[in-house]
């Protein structure tokens, strides 16, 4: 086997993987301080990205006017999604929290097709999807440029994510937040004010996906499954790690890859589509609490 060309695998399934980190992060936000599995995510990554080229085609402006009004209204989203439907349902069965993520999922999806159309959108980033010359001239490597990029871009807003958490009074209070709800109550965190902050900053996730995966695959109806493609990584890194949505996005990312390249055509195609669900699968029966996670462990 060509070692240049198991690189050239490799390394863009791990370019893939950063990217299915990103959108397993905004999961994760929302989980780790109200333990609500947010089901609309991924019907927010579509909202953004519609909304986004939406704004560019009805508008007849730039990108770059485009992208900071979306930003403007996936926070307004974030807002509104926790005060009127999240809020009412505070201290309510996580069931009943769990199923209002799923109504709003199909909201938003009917909201962002009724305000710009169900067709299928063409996002257009200033980065070329071409391979990279550096590493072609360099390594003989074939990696798409975009794919660099994107990786890079989810890179940053990683680490700005990170320093927003451990450094600022914010994210000391979201901290306190994800470990005791009662306790933070107790010494005055405001609780409710630091629930929107966090739908706001998974609004702000979304819409980086969202932009990312649509450049990628088209805006399309799909995008919404891309959330999909984040439970094996949550389930890998744990629900409530964001270290771990990052090592177990590129576990998936990388694996997805060589199974598709390597043992697909041993059983037929197809296999990229489901040999991240058996992976997770297997770990569950391992380490059910994921790589990063925390034991839970409950007296009987």
């Amino acid at each position: 086997m060509n070692i240049n060309f198991f690189f050239e695998v490799l390394i863009g399934g791990l370019l893939s993987g950063v990217m299915y980190a990103l959108v397993a992060i905004g999961f994760v936000l929302i989980y780790k301080a109200s333990g609500v599995f947010n089901f609309a995510q991924g019907a927010m990554v579509y909202f953004a990205a519609l909304t986004c080229v939406g704004v560019v085609d009805k508008f007849g402006v730039s990108l770059w006017v485009a992208v900071p009004v979306t930003m403007v209204v996936m926070i307004l989203l974030g807002l509104a999604v926790e005060r009127v439907v999240l809020r009412p349902l505070v201290n309510q069965p996580e069931i009943a929290l769990f199923m209002a993520t799923i109504g709003m999922a199909f909201f938003i999806e009917g909201l962002a097709q009724l305000m710009w159309g169900a067709q299928v959108r063409k996002l257009e980033l200033p980065i070329e999807d071409v391979p990279s010359q550096y590493l072609m001239d360099n390594y003989n490597i074939l990696v798409s440029q975009f794919d660099i990029m994107a990786a890079a871009v989810c890179g940053m807003l990683v680490i700005a994510l990170a320093l927003l958490f451990s450094k600022t009074k914010v994210g000391r209070a979201l901290r306190a937040v994800a470990d005791d709800h009662q306790a933070a109550l107790a010494v005055g965190i405001p609780l409710k004010r630091i629930w929107a902050v966090l739908w706001a900053v998974a609004g702000l996730v979304a819409l980086v996906a969202g932009m990312l995966w649509g450049a990628r695959n088209g805006v399309q109806f799909a995008l919404t499954f891309v959330a999909l493609k984040a439970l094996p990584v949550l389930i890998l890194g744990g629900f409530t790690s964001m270290p771990g949505a990052i090592v177990g996005g590129l576990i998936i990312g990388a694996s997805e890859k060589m199974a598709e390249v390597f043992i697909g055509p041993l059983v037929g195609g197809g296999i990229e589509g489901w040999f991240p669900y058996v992976l997770a699968l297997l770990f569950l029966l391992v380490r059910p609490e994921g790589l990063f996670g925390e034991k839970i462990i409950r007296r009987i």
